[in-house]
């Protein structure tokens, strides 16, 4: 039994960790909430060093030192764009050193010829085949995200045929493991078969539910840590593990929600190819596409009374952030009304958007979610598109044959006026055509997102 005053050292760092997550639910909170939970887990990690019989502080120390240096550098050197493929490998770090640990606990309590007991070698067991799971899932999506392998589905004959059967061999050796945890031979099975099931239900995942991947990794993360928790009899982990994983599962199903599709179709429907560099071949828009210039599209907005934002993935790759925030700056100094439409799958990860604009010091309450914004879109006289594409298209409301419809969408096509700014008329991740760009009053302004906001707002101030 632990020590009072660890208990207690447990007991606030979960407070922490609760205060944390409470203030990450906003944009103007979440720096401080992240830094709220980062003091809980040092509480939580100096008690347990304090609780546990360190074999060697120096080793611990030179580990810990190559980690924050590591992570600091990581933090300072990636960019915002990569942030979807950061989060997806350190949720694969979270779920392999929780299988790691699990796997070391079963090892020493074998070598001591202690055998776990069944409450003991249930929490093991899944320890290591969710933790295993995560790791390689996790460096699929890296790998898709990364443009390292194809962001296309990757299915073959009978592939839900195998997962099942594996899953069923995964079972059995599972079962088989914590009934004899001494022979090692399961063991080894439950290992092999989840690192092989991490990789064959990520692959037919394509870009387009990349969002929904990563949330639900990184509850399967959490779920990993919570089981090496209970295994460890660490209260410290449990609680961890128990508020990533239920966190990340609300957040899966938001996700879902968004995109009006179950957990289910996400994991076995194979939709979502991606478009651009690694995804499907372009589908050219149907009907005739109007192209203006930056000084039409300036001329446009001037005349405006409100303007709404939509950001996408383009303005993430070609970091027009803060390009952005300038254009809109001159809007509201000219009396205009701007605000930001962010839909919640836009870009490639939860939050990616407001992560974006955020550094960019865009004031928050130009910050408005999708269901707020689309009553108001009928009344605005611009939207103002910047590399968004699926989260836009029309056919998700009134194509029944299009695969992403019933999706919900920011409803631009009601607005007075759209520009869409984006390379070409290449299809975003769902691979499919956006009838939006064909709209009488829509008008294509064609190039790289930073440079051509930057070549409107020269185009505004001359104005």
């Amino acid at each position: 039994m632990s020590h009072p005053l660890i208990l207690f050292c447990y007991l606030v760092a979960a407070v922490l960790f609760i205060v944390g997550l409470k203030r990450l639910s906003s944009p103007k909170s979440a720096a401080s909430g992240n830094l709220v939970a980062a003091v809980g887990m040092l509480l939580a990690i100096a008690a347990t060093l304090l609780d546990r019989e360190i074999v060697s502080f120096t080793g611990l120390i030179v580990a810990m030192a190559i980690g924050s240096a590591i992570g600091a550098a990581t933090a300072y050197t990636v960019k915002m764009t990569a942030m979807p493929q950061m989060v997806a490998v350190f949720n694969g770090f979270g779920g392999g050193a929780s299988a790691l640990v699990a796997s070391a606990e079963l090892l020493r309590r074998l070598g001591a010829g202690e055998p776990p007991e069944v409450a003991v070698a249930i929490p093991i067991v899944l320890g290591v085949l969710i933790g295993s799971i995560t790791f390689t899932g996790s460096l699929v999506a890296f790998a898709k995200l990364q443009d390292l392998m194809t962001g296309q589905p990757i299915v073959f004959p009978l592939q839900q045929v195998l997962n099942a059967l594996l899953a069923l061999a995964l079972v059995a050796a599972a079962a088989l493991l914590v009934l004899d945890p001494a022979d090692l031979n399961p063991f080894w099975v439950v290992v092999g078969i989840s690192l092989a099931l991490g990789i064959l239900l990520v692959v037919p995942i394509g870009g387009a539910d990349m969002p929904v991947v990563i949330s639900l990794l990184n509850s399967y993360s959490g779920l990993a840590a919570c089981a090496t928790g209970f295994a460890l009899e660490n209260h410290g982990l449990i609680i961890a593990g128990s508020l990533v994983g239920a966190s990340g599962l609300i957040l899966t199903m938001i996700m879902c929600r968004a995109m009006n599709r179950s957990l289910a179709n996400v994991m076995f429907g194979a939709f979502g190819q991606a478009g651009g560099a690694g995804g499907a071949a372009a589908v050219a828009a149907t009907g005739t596409v109007k192209s203006g210039t930056a000084e039409e599209a300036a001329m446009i907005l001037e005349a405006a009374r409100s303007v709404v934002v939509v950001p996408g993935y383009g303005l993430a790759v070609a970091q027009a952030q803060h390009a952005v925030r300038r254009l809109c700056d001159q809007l509201s100094d000219r009396g205009i009304d701007v605000k930001y439409a962010i839909h919640p799958v836009a870009g490639r990860m939860p939050g990616h958007m407001n992560v974006l604009l955020a550094e960019a010091d865009v004031p928050y309450e130009q910050l408005v979610e999708m269901d707020e914004i689309n009553p108001q879109l009928p009344n605005t006289d611009v939207a103002l598109v910047i590399g968004a594409n699926d989260v836009t298209n029309p056919d998700a409301r009134e194509n029944s044959n299009s695969p992403i419809y019933g999706m919900p969408i920011i409803e631009v096509d009601h607005c007075k006026t759209v520009i869409v700014c984006k390379r070409s008329m290449n299809p975003g991740f769902a691979g499919i055509d956006n009838p939006l760009f064909t709209l009488d009053n829509t008008m294509m302004y064609f190039g790289d997102a930073k440079t051509s906001v930057e070549d409107l707002s020269r185009e505004l101030r001359e104005l």
